[in-house]
């Protein structure tokens, strides 16, 4: 008996002795973790051990996904390696969580203060390593409040402007150097909430202001319910940017070494980390690109160029292409008027502007409509600039309009306040042209109106929207979404539906890959997609030699977005452009269901991440 006993104490003491690991999510007081072993999430996904980067020997302490090649998203000494093997992870006497290397030096510590006796470190599913008290189960410290470049679904990024404390992100220091970086990211929650990512105090990418909905300045961004982004204001004045993804999605943002956000998704069936978005996204996307005052748009050349009122502060410079001097007002506004004057009583008006990240700076107020932004602006001899949302309110400008940039799409409208003349230059600039050449236009007009009556007859130029031909027979207009679709459409059909863009649907599936393929109805095949925020979708193609027309097309539109029921699939939007006619479905993992009805073997597969 005493032989049993010395020998289960001398393998209790080998496997402590050896880092032996039984499989587990958790360390407790009376086990250890030691460099070669691992801890795994209940389901399997993350696991947290010892690694190093490629290329060298030091040693960190890591969490990493594990579908694939490690892929780290959070590091516990990262300004501390070890340089040797010998780490070892343990909870102390005092609950705190400890890594230290033979030596009892200690690297790194969950450093909890007034921290409990009895506690356990579990690793979650989500990638969050939590220190738990065994009294009452209470979260005493997670390491998603002390995330190193990962921005992972259920992580919050914290602000909080009464007490200046935040939770940031930091990028790695090379690609393989997990030491702090120069480029940080996290939430500015003064006035309105918006992410940013500085180069050490200096902002480099700016999201532009938070809705409700979405971040206006990302015009990737969808709704909350795809994109599944909140923000929640707390009682002690903190402020949340979180995402909480539909359905089991294995994502992540990394802020790279270089400054960049970038977004990347877990493609079950082909096994790849797929890159969703990037920040920022092009060179107009850094901040204050074309400095005070200024607006970037890629679609010009060059690209930078001053506000309507505004010209370059030094031409020589802008002329160059160095942009960072802004612009300067170049006309009075009518508060700096001299009071002598003739023009002092000519009030000042807005040029608007469309589809802009809204400068950086402004100020809020929440209760009013649209109408009343623009005379509060006027009484206010401060106020540059006003905006309207309607999750915002009102926004006013009153320093510098910085960090402008015109998207080709998407975006917000910014009222820019200018002197009365620069619109007026441009009106009687205009009608000096109008007037010589109005004699010639009219005879002109005259012998051309009644071919186009004509023509406008054939070709049905009275309906609504820009015509526009790509093929010989074939007409289509630009509906009010911007997608081109066909003319002989009623659009105000389509107005209560997303409407999607053959682009889109094209790389959601792949180019309507065959390893897509769901299978083949009566109107054409459907393929299985995944749109660039992680939503997987059903799509219906119908075949242009199908039977159904395009009046069955828009039955069917029309009845199955206006039925809502659980036993029935959602519909979520459509894409008509050009020849095409798609339906876009919620996916649904299970297969048909003639199997369920006619099948005694009732299988129920599940989506695996």
């Amino acid at each position: 008996m005493l032989k049993l006993f010395l020998q289960s104490l001398f393998i209790l003491f080998f496997l402590l002795s050896s880092g032996f690991c039984i499989e587990s999510d958790n360390i407790t007081a009376s086990s250890v973790l030691k460099d070669g072993d691992t801890i795994v999430s209940s389901g399997k996904v993350y696991s947290l051990g010892f690694f190093s980067p490629e290329k060298t020997t030091n040693r960190y302490l890591g969490i990493w996904n594990n579908v694939s090649a490690i892929s780290i998203i959070w590091v516990a000494n990262r300004d501390k390696p070890l340089d040797d093997s010998t780490g070892i992870v343990t909870i102390s006497e005092d609950g705190d969580i400890l890594l230290i290397n033979g030596k009892k030096e200690i690297f790194w510590s969950s450093n909890i203060t007034n921290s409990p006796m009895n506690t356990t470190a579990q690793l979650l599913d989500n990638g969050n390593l939590v220190l738990i008290d065994n009294s009452n189960g209470r979260i005493i410290w997670e390491s998603f409040g002390h995330p190193t470049d990962a921005f992972l679904p259920k992580l919050k990024l914290n602000d909080n402007p009464r007490t200046g404390e935040r939770v940031l992100l930091t990028s790695w220091k090379t690609p393989r150097d997990p030491d702090f970086g120069s480029f940080t990211a996290g939430l500015q929650a003064l006035n309105i909430p918006q992410i940013f990512i500085w180069n050490g105090s200096r902002p480099h990418w700016r999201s532009g202001p938070w809705n409700g909905q979405i971040l206006t300045g990302v015009t990737d961004m969808y709704v909350v319910y795809l994109d599944g982004y909140s923000v929640t204001k707390f009682d002690d004045g903190t402020v949340s940017f979180m995402r909480d993804y539909y359905g089991k999605i294995l994502m992540k943002i990394i802020l790279k070494p270089n400054g960049s956000f970038v977004q990347t998704m877990w493609d079950v069936n082909r096994r790849v980390w797929n890159v969703t978005w990037i920040a920022p996204i092009d060179v107009c996307d850094v901040y204050g690109k074309c400095g005070p005052f200024g607006n970037c748009n890629l679609r010009n050349s060059p690209m930078c160029s001053c506000l309507k009122g505004y010209e370059p502060k030094n031409k020589e410079e802008w002329d160059k292409g160095n942009w960072s001097g802004g612009c300067v007002r170049k006309t009075f506004l009518q508060c700096d008027r001299n009071s002598n004057s003739s023009d002092k009583n000519k009030e000042d008006v807005f040029w608007k502007i469309t589809n802009v990240k809204v400068p950086d700076f402004m100020d809020v107020s929440t209760a009013l409509e649209a109408e009343e932004c623009e005379g509060l602006c006027l009484r206010n001899c401060s106020c540059l600039a006003y905006s309207h949302d309607p999750g915002i309110g009102c926004m006013f400008w009153n320093r510098s309009l910085i960090d402008v940039r015109q998207f080709p799409v998407g975006g917000s409208v910014l009222q820019v306040r200018v002197a009365y003349s620069e619109l007026d230059k441009k009106k009687d600039i205009r009608v000096i042209v109008i007037v010589p050449v109005t004699i010639g236009v009219v005879i002109i007009f005259i012998g051309v109106f009644f071919l186009w009556q004509s023509m406008a007859k054939r070709k049905g130029a009275n309906r609504k929207g820009r015509i526009l031909t790509h093929e010989v027979g074939k007409a289509y207009i630009r509906g009010s979404s911007g997608v081109v679709i066909r003319d002989d459409i009623d659009e105000a059909s389509l107005d209560e539906l997303p409407l999607f863009s053959f682009k889109m649907l094209e790389t959601a599936t792949f180019q309507f890959d065959v390893t897509n393929l769901l299978g083949k109805g009566g109107f054409g095949p459907v393929y299985k997609g995944k749109l660039v925020n992680g939503k997987d979708i059903a799509v219906k193609r119908l075949s242009r030699a199908s039977g159904q027309g395009l009046q069955e097309f828009m039955n069917e539109v029309v009845v199955i977005s206006k039925l809502q029921h659980r036993n029935l699939v959602s519909l979520l939007g459509c894409c008509v452009e050009k020849e095409e006619k798609m339906l876009i479905y919620e996916y649904m993992a299970n297969r048909s269901l003639d199997l369920y009805l006619f099948s005694q073997l009732l299988y129920l597969p599940q989506l695996i991440l």
